[in-house]
Formats: structure tokens, sequence, C-alpha cells
């Protein structure tokens, strides 16, 4: 099996290579050569027991998209975007990386006229959903985005759906969680505090929070989300019938809530180093997003989560620190 990973310098990205290098499968197919491709250069490949090259180039220019499905991948992995927050500053940007790559990787696809369609598995977001909500957003609930970014990703999720039902791809829209606690330094998503707030203190340093506490949110941790593009890619888009977009399982919790997990894992010396500095632009884009949810349909097909912030906060331990707290 041939797997390409666009985006693979992220965080979800570069996570997703060193799983799949370190197991060796998809699934019960072995794997036999991977792609890792970004616009930047990635840190090294890790040992693995399949061929794994690395191709830079922008989705969004004519034809890179040509030169990734002449690759024949078997699984394509489509992680790349620009984070919420630099799509809403950036609107043309936003379209071009977030919107035109996509259909571009589409039409590639179809124009090649493969004899399997290739199966694609990406990553759209909860910020398709716009308020007003309801107290917990459910699998019939109406994308109605309220951001640039959450409009590209609905747009893209329809596109996915469409190119599937005509038998051009196997494609899945998974809506990711916000992935926190992210590993790191802080990028320009809008959501990014939400990870901020727990690492930066557990890394000793001062973390900026611009909304209140009592903002509620929606959360899975990076080796979950990891768990949910591997599984989705083993089980195929075929097995969600004609609705291709998935709202993927995760916790609900307040800001107050994850600071009170953070000191009930590392003390109030940690958490005090939470400054709260309000920023209106932060606050009128968080307003807007989705805060619960009732993913019964994920969850009937064996997607999970974490049940507890305690729990996300231990990953991070886990995965990123050693098991060793401040």
């Amino acid at each position: 099996m041939r797997i390409a990973i666009i985006g693979a310098a992220g965080m979800l990205g570069h996570k997703l290579v060193q799983k799949l290098a370190r197991d060796g499968v998809l699934g019960e197919p072995g794997v036999s050569a991977l792609m890792r491709h970004d616009v930047v250069l990635s840190p090294a490949p890790p040992p693995s027991p399949f061929a794994i090259e690395t191709h830079l180039g922008d989705l969004s220019t004519d034809g890179e998209a040509e030169k990734l499905v002449a690759w024949k991948p078997d699984v394509i992995f489509h992680l790349a975007a620009i984070v919420s927050g630099e799509a809403e500053a950036d609107f043309e940007k936003g379209y071009r990386v977030n919107l035109d790559g996509t259909r571009n990787l589409l039409e590639a696809i179809r124009r090649a006229n493969l004899a399997t369609a290739p199966r694609l598995v990406f990553t759209s977001s909860i910020a398709v959903f716009g308020a007003p909500f309801p107290e917990a957003i459910g699998d019939e609930f109406l994308a109605a985005p309220l951001t640039s970014y959450g409009t590209q990703k609905a747009i893209c999720e329809l596109l996915v759906s469409d190119y599937s039902r005509k038998g051009f791809v196997d494609g899945m829209s998974l809506r990711m969680p916000t992935v926190c606690v992210r590993p790191g330094k802080p990028n320009k998503a809008a959501s990014g505090f939400f990870s901020n707030i727990i690492r930066e203190p557990l890394a000793g340093a001062e973390a900026i929070l611009p909304v209140e506490d009592t903002v509620r949110h929606w959360h899975a941790s990076p080796r979950a989300a990891v768990g949910f593009l591997v599984k989705a890619a083993a089980m195929g888009g075929a097995a969600l019938g004609p609705r291709r977009a998935l709202t993927l399982p995760g916790l609900s919790c307040t800001v107050a809530e994850q600071i009170a997990a953070l000191e009930r894992i590392a003390g109030k010396e940690v958490t005090k180093l939470i400054r709260r500095e309000p920023d209106d632009s932060i606050r009128r884009i968080v307003s807007g997003w989705p805060r619960n949810f009732s993913a019964t349909r994920a969850a009937a097909l064996g997607f999970s989560a974490e049940s507890s912030f305690d729990e996300i906060i231990r990953v991070h331990v886990e995965d990123e620190l050693n098991g060793r707290l401040p």
C-alpha cells in the first residue's frame, strides 16, 4: 500500500508518519511506500520498514497536485491547511490554500482516470458549524459556518462527498475536535490558547489567556486525533454511505475546567503562570464556535477520544515530556 500525507510537516502529519513507520501497516495491509508532502522541509523521517520520500510543493500551485497523483498513492491523507486565525486575517490566502488546493487535488485525481479510486481522508473541522447551537450538536445539525476557515472546510466537505459519489475518490471528511494539548510553539490558530495555557506553564513559561474562564469547547488529544486518521483510512469512506462527513468524538469542557485539571496534575505554582489578557478579536471568533457534541454516528463506528481533561494532559506529559512533570 502506497500512502501520501499532504501537510506532513505539521504536527498531526509528523505524528502520523511516526505511527505508520512504527506500525508498518494501515489496518490489515502493509505499507510499501510513504510520501511526505508539504511546502517546507519537515524533520528527517523516522526509521521504518518501508521507503519514505519527501516532496516539497504547494498544492494550490499549478501542476503540483498532478505530480502527487502521478506517484499513484492508494491512500491520501489531506491535512494541509492554514489555520483559523490566519484564514480569517488573510482572506485570499485562506481560500487559495484551504479551498483551491483541495479542488486541485480532487481534479488531478479525476483527470488521472486511475484504475482504482484512491482512498482520501480529509481533515475538516467543527468550525463548519455556527451559532446558535443546541446543548449538544447531533449528527443531523446544519453546517452553517461563521468564519472563513469554517466556510472553506464546509465547501471542501461537499467537494469530497460529490467526487466520492461520482466514483473518482473513496473520500471521507473528518470533523476534528480542537487538538489539545498541541506540542511545539504557539501558532496562528485562534484556538491556540487552549493548548498554550497547558503547554507553556508545564514548561515553566507564562501563558496568555485571551478569553473568559467560562468559554466551553470540544477537545481531543493529538494521540486520539492520529487514531481517528488511521481508523478512518483503514475503514474507508464507503462505510459511511452517502454522507461522507463525520463529526468525531471529543471532550466538552470549560477553560476553568482545563485549569482545574492542570492544577490537580501539576499544582498551583504551575497554574499561576496563566495570565489573563482579553483579546477582542479572539473572543469574537471563539464566540461563534460549537461547544459540545453528541457524536453518536462516529461512536457507533468505533471512534473514541478521552473522557476527561486530566487524561488529555497526561497524554501530553507522556508523549511530549517523557512522563515528567515540572
